[in-house]
Protein backbone atom coordinates (compact mmCIF):
# COMPACT_ATOMS: atom_id res chain seq x y z
CA UNK A 1 0.00 0.00 0.00
CA UNK A 2 1.21 3.28 -0.79
CA UNK A 3 1.23 6.57 1.50
CA UNK A 4 -1.62 8.91 0.48
CA UNK A 5 0.03 12.04 -1.93
CA UNK A 6 1.74 15.14 0.42
CA UNK A 7 -0.80 18.51 0.11
CA UNK A 8 0.44 20.12 -2.86
CA UNK A 9 0.07 23.65 -1.32
CA UNK A 10 0.15 24.15 2.76
CA UNK A 11 0.77 27.54 4.84
CA UNK A 12 3.50 26.84 7.35
CA UNK A 13 3.22 28.94 10.23
CA UNK A 14 6.11 29.86 12.78
CA UNK A 15 8.30 29.74 9.40
CA UNK A 16 11.36 31.81 10.77
CA UNK A 17 11.82 29.86 13.81
CA UNK A 18 14.04 26.72 14.37
CA UNK A 19 11.58 24.01 13.60
CA UNK A 20 10.08 26.26 11.36
CA UNK A 21 13.07 27.21 8.70
CA UNK A 22 13.54 23.72 8.91
CA UNK A 23 9.85 22.49 7.63
CA UNK A 24 9.84 25.02 5.26
CA UNK A 25 13.09 23.90 3.59
CA UNK A 26 12.10 20.22 3.86
CA UNK A 27 8.78 20.51 2.56
CA UNK A 28 9.43 22.91 -0.32
CA UNK A 29 12.79 19.88 -1.44
CA UNK A 30 10.34 17.64 -1.63
CA UNK A 31 7.67 19.34 -4.09
CA UNK A 32 5.47 20.78 -1.77
CA UNK A 33 4.14 24.54 -2.59
CA UNK A 34 4.66 25.92 1.02
CA UNK A 35 3.31 29.70 2.33
CA UNK A 36 5.54 30.90 5.24
CA UNK A 37 3.70 32.68 7.99
CA UNK A 38 5.40 34.40 10.64
CA UNK A 39 4.85 37.49 12.72
CA UNK A 40 8.09 39.43 12.64
CA UNK A 41 8.50 42.74 13.70
CA UNK A 42 9.36 44.86 11.23
CA UNK A 43 11.16 42.05 9.02
CA UNK A 44 10.24 42.64 4.85
CA UNK A 45 8.99 39.65 3.43
CA UNK A 46 10.91 40.24 0.84
CA UNK A 47 14.13 39.28 2.76
CA UNK A 48 12.84 35.64 3.50
CA UNK A 49 13.39 33.20 0.85
CA UNK A 50 10.35 31.60 -0.82
CA UNK A 51 6.77 33.11 -0.45
CA UNK A 52 6.19 34.66 2.77
CA UNK A 53 3.19 36.13 4.63
CA UNK A 54 3.69 38.30 7.75
CA UNK A 55 0.46 37.48 9.74
CA UNK A 56 -0.18 38.08 13.41
CA UNK A 57 -2.44 34.97 14.22
CA UNK A 58 -4.08 36.29 17.02
CA UNK A 59 -5.92 38.16 14.57
CA UNK A 60 -8.57 36.08 13.03
CA UNK A 61 -9.01 38.34 9.84
CA UNK A 62 -5.36 38.00 9.27
CA UNK A 63 -5.05 34.42 9.44
CA UNK A 64 -8.52 34.01 7.11
CA UNK A 65 -6.68 35.89 4.44
CA UNK A 66 -4.47 33.77 4.52
CA UNK A 67 -5.58 31.11 4.38
CA UNK A 68 -8.06 32.08 1.51
CA UNK A 69 -5.77 33.84 -1.36
CA UNK A 70 -7.17 37.15 0.16
CA UNK A 71 -3.72 38.88 0.86
CA UNK A 72 -2.61 40.40 -2.57
CA UNK A 73 -0.02 38.59 -4.31
CA UNK A 74 -0.66 35.27 -2.58
CA UNK A 75 -2.86 32.37 -4.13
CA UNK A 76 -5.19 30.52 -2.06
CA UNK A 77 -6.09 26.79 -2.83
CA UNK A 78 -4.16 25.58 0.52
CA UNK A 79 -4.56 22.25 1.25
CA UNK A 80 -3.38 21.85 4.74
CA UNK A 81 -2.26 23.95 7.56
CA UNK A 82 1.23 23.42 10.21
CA UNK A 83 1.01 25.10 12.94
CA UNK A 84 4.57 25.72 15.08
CA UNK A 85 4.13 29.50 15.67
CA UNK A 86 3.53 30.22 19.53
CA UNK A 87 6.11 32.10 22.33
CA UNK A 88 7.83 28.97 22.37
CA UNK A 89 8.55 28.36 25.69
CA UNK A 90 7.64 28.89 29.44
CA UNK A 91 9.36 32.10 31.00
CA UNK A 92 10.08 34.28 27.79
CA UNK A 93 7.07 36.53 28.52
CA UNK A 94 4.31 36.62 31.17
CA UNK A 95 2.05 33.45 32.04
CA UNK A 96 -0.68 35.77 30.79
CA UNK A 97 1.12 36.93 28.10
CA UNK A 98 1.86 33.64 26.59
CA UNK A 99 -1.59 32.06 27.24
CA UNK A 100 -3.42 34.80 25.72
CA UNK A 101 -0.84 34.97 22.38
CA UNK A 102 -0.68 31.02 22.07
CA UNK A 103 -4.44 30.12 22.86
CA UNK A 104 -6.11 32.88 20.89
CA UNK A 105 -3.04 31.89 17.41
CA UNK A 106 -4.04 28.24 17.71
CA UNK A 107 -7.96 28.83 18.23
CA UNK A 108 -7.87 31.28 15.21
CA UNK A 109 -5.49 28.64 13.07
CA UNK A 110 -7.53 25.88 13.55
CA UNK A 111 -11.41 27.69 13.32
CA UNK A 112 -10.08 29.62 9.45
CA UNK A 113 -9.00 25.84 8.75
CA UNK A 114 -12.11 24.93 9.03
CA UNK A 115 -13.91 28.14 7.84
CA UNK A 116 -11.45 27.94 4.61
CA UNK A 117 -12.42 23.87 3.86
CA UNK A 118 -9.17 23.08 4.90
CA UNK A 119 -9.75 19.39 6.26
CA UNK A 120 -5.59 18.74 7.13
CA UNK A 121 -4.15 20.62 10.00
CA UNK A 122 -0.73 19.49 12.02
CA UNK A 123 0.09 21.46 14.66
CA UNK A 124 3.10 21.80 16.94
CA UNK A 125 2.14 19.91 20.56
CA UNK A 126 5.37 19.62 23.53
CA UNK A 127 6.46 17.31 24.91
CA UNK A 128 6.18 19.57 27.95
CA UNK A 129 2.08 17.75 28.38
CA UNK A 130 4.09 14.60 29.59
CA UNK A 131 4.66 16.16 33.11
CA UNK A 132 8.20 18.26 32.27
CA UNK A 133 9.96 19.55 34.12
CA UNK A 134 10.06 16.07 35.99
CA UNK A 135 10.73 17.07 39.39
CA UNK A 136 7.49 14.72 40.20
CA UNK A 137 8.84 10.96 38.81
CA UNK A 138 7.01 10.33 35.17
CA UNK A 139 4.60 7.37 36.31
CA UNK A 140 7.29 4.90 34.44
CA UNK A 141 9.60 5.14 31.31
CA UNK A 142 9.70 5.39 28.47
CA UNK A 143 6.97 7.91 28.82
CA UNK A 144 4.50 7.27 26.18
CA UNK A 145 1.29 8.53 24.93
CA UNK A 146 -1.04 6.66 27.00
CA UNK A 147 -1.09 8.37 30.06
CA UNK A 148 -2.76 12.12 30.80
CA UNK A 149 -1.49 15.14 29.93
CA UNK A 150 0.28 16.57 33.47
CA UNK A 151 1.10 20.15 32.27
CA UNK A 152 3.13 21.70 34.89
CA UNK A 153 3.72 25.54 33.36
CA UNK A 154 1.23 28.15 31.86
CA UNK A 155 3.12 27.04 28.13
CA UNK A 156 2.41 23.64 28.60
CA UNK A 157 -1.04 23.93 30.16
CA UNK A 158 -2.22 25.82 26.97
CA UNK A 159 -0.98 22.89 25.38
CA UNK A 160 -2.99 20.28 26.66
CA UNK A 161 -6.10 22.70 26.05
CA UNK A 162 -4.78 23.39 21.90
CA UNK A 163 -4.99 18.71 21.70
CA UNK A 164 -8.62 19.16 23.53
CA UNK A 165 -9.38 21.68 21.75
CA UNK A 166 -8.59 19.81 18.33
CA UNK A 167 -10.61 16.77 19.57
CA UNK A 168 -13.54 19.09 19.98
CA UNK A 169 -13.33 20.54 16.16
CA UNK A 170 -13.07 16.82 14.92
CA UNK A 171 -16.23 16.21 16.86
CA UNK A 172 -17.74 19.22 15.19
CA UNK A 173 -16.45 18.35 11.94
CA UNK A 174 -15.71 14.52 10.99
CA UNK A 175 -13.57 15.04 7.85
CA UNK A 176 -10.59 16.55 10.06
CA UNK A 177 -7.45 15.19 10.43
CA UNK A 178 -5.65 16.64 12.90
CA UNK A 179 -2.05 15.51 14.09
CA UNK A 180 -0.49 17.19 17.40
CA UNK A 181 3.19 16.38 17.51
CA UNK A 182 4.84 16.13 21.20
CA UNK A 183 7.77 17.55 19.87
CA UNK A 184 10.90 16.95 22.27
CA UNK A 185 13.72 19.81 22.89
CA UNK A 186 14.56 21.32 19.09
CA UNK A 187 18.05 21.23 18.37
CA UNK A 188 20.05 22.18 15.22
CA UNK A 189 23.28 20.55 14.50
CA UNK A 190 25.60 23.95 16.03
CA UNK A 191 23.73 23.21 19.22
CA UNK A 192 25.13 19.64 19.71
CA UNK A 193 28.72 20.57 20.76
CA UNK A 194 28.10 20.48 24.51
CA UNK A 195 26.18 17.41 24.92
CA UNK A 196 29.13 15.58 25.33
CA UNK A 197 29.71 18.18 28.62
CA UNK A 198 26.28 16.86 29.94
CA UNK A 199 27.69 13.35 31.90
CA UNK A 200 29.03 15.34 33.83
CA UNK A 201 25.73 15.83 36.19
CA UNK A 202 22.85 13.91 35.19
CA UNK A 203 20.37 15.99 36.75
CA UNK A 204 21.26 18.81 34.46
CA UNK A 205 18.88 17.35 31.64
CA UNK A 206 16.75 15.09 33.66
CA UNK A 207 13.91 17.76 33.07
CA UNK A 208 12.71 16.51 29.63
CA UNK A 209 14.77 12.58 30.50
CA UNK A 210 17.26 13.43 28.54
CA UNK A 211 15.72 13.83 25.29
CA UNK A 212 15.62 16.23 22.41
CA UNK A 213 14.69 16.49 18.22
CA UNK A 214 16.81 17.34 15.72
CA UNK A 215 15.12 19.99 13.59
CA UNK A 216 15.21 17.43 10.11
CA UNK A 217 13.98 14.62 12.07
CA UNK A 218 10.90 16.99 13.15
CA UNK A 219 10.68 18.28 9.57
CA UNK A 220 10.17 14.74 8.29
CA UNK A 221 7.69 13.97 11.38
CA UNK A 222 5.79 16.52 9.68
CA UNK A 223 5.96 15.43 6.65
CA UNK A 224 4.77 11.57 7.59
CA UNK A 225 1.91 13.61 9.34
CA UNK A 226 0.75 15.17 6.22
CA UNK A 227 0.25 11.60 4.61
CA UNK A 228 -1.33 10.54 7.95
CA UNK A 229 -5.25 10.30 6.64
CA UNK A 230 -7.55 8.81 9.44
CA UNK A 231 -9.80 11.16 10.64
CA UNK A 232 -9.88 12.84 13.76
CA UNK A 233 -7.38 14.13 16.25
CA UNK A 234 -4.27 12.44 17.67
CA UNK A 235 -1.40 13.07 19.08
CA UNK A 236 2.38 11.43 18.94
CA UNK A 237 5.45 11.78 21.10
CA UNK A 238 8.48 12.94 18.60
CA UNK A 239 11.98 12.63 19.54
CA UNK A 240 15.40 11.41 18.40
CA UNK A 241 15.81 7.45 18.79
CA UNK A 242 18.89 8.30 21.25
CA UNK A 243 18.94 10.31 24.61
CA UNK A 244 21.71 13.74 24.77
CA UNK A 245 23.85 11.45 26.97
CA UNK A 246 26.68 9.14 26.17
CA UNK A 247 25.49 6.89 29.65
CA UNK A 248 23.31 4.59 29.19
CA UNK A 249 19.53 5.25 29.55
CA UNK A 250 19.21 2.26 31.93
CA UNK A 251 22.17 3.76 34.37
CA UNK A 252 20.40 7.55 33.92
CA UNK A 253 17.18 5.95 34.74
CA UNK A 254 18.78 3.87 38.23
CA UNK A 255 20.32 6.49 39.70
CA UNK A 256 18.45 9.87 38.67
CA UNK A 257 14.98 8.05 39.45
CA UNK A 258 15.41 4.93 41.12
CA UNK A 259 11.57 3.94 42.18
CA UNK A 260 10.11 4.78 38.38
CA UNK A 261 9.14 1.11 36.19
CA UNK A 262 10.88 0.06 33.20
CA UNK A 263 8.55 -0.89 31.12
CA UNK A 264 10.64 -2.36 27.84
CA UNK A 265 14.39 -3.50 27.63
CA UNK A 266 16.52 -0.48 27.05
CA UNK A 267 18.99 -0.32 24.35
CA UNK A 268 21.97 1.50 25.22
CA UNK A 269 21.28 5.03 24.42
CA UNK A 270 17.03 4.44 23.52
CA UNK A 271 15.14 7.57 24.30
CA UNK A 272 13.40 7.99 27.35
CA UNK A 273 10.33 9.67 25.05
CA UNK A 274 8.78 6.79 23.43
CA UNK A 275 8.73 7.23 19.83
CA UNK A 276 7.11 3.85 19.31
CA UNK A 277 3.83 4.94 18.41
CA UNK A 278 4.98 7.22 15.65
CA UNK A 279 6.63 4.50 14.09
CA UNK A 280 3.82 2.72 14.01
CA UNK A 281 1.03 4.70 12.92
CA UNK A 282 3.33 7.75 11.09
CA UNK A 283 6.06 5.46 10.03
CA UNK A 284 8.71 8.06 11.72
CA UNK A 285 11.84 6.49 11.87
CA UNK A 286 14.91 9.21 12.76
CA UNK A 287 17.38 9.92 10.56
CA UNK A 288 20.37 11.59 12.58
CA UNK A 289 22.03 11.67 15.74
CA UNK A 290 23.87 13.92 17.92
CA UNK A 291 26.60 11.67 17.84
CA UNK A 292 27.21 11.66 13.85
CA UNK A 293 28.41 15.55 14.67
CA UNK A 294 30.02 15.54 18.33
CA UNK A 295 33.39 13.25 19.07
CA UNK A 296 32.55 11.18 21.90
CA UNK A 297 35.44 10.64 24.43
Amino acid sequence: MTDPALPRRVVVTGATGKLGRAVVAHLRGVGVDVLAVDRVGGRDPRDVDGEFLLVDLTDYGQVVEAFTGGADEHAGGIDAVVHLAAVPAPGLMSNATTFANNSAATYNVFAAARAAGIRRVVWASSETVLGLPFDTPPPYAPVDEAYPPRPESTYSLNKVLEEEMARHFCRWDPELVMVGLRFSNVMDVEDYAPFPSFDADPTLRRWNLWGYIDARDGAQAVERALVHDQPGADVFIIANADTVMTRSSASLMAEVYPGVEIRKELGEHETLLSIDKARRVLGYEPRHSWRNHVPQT
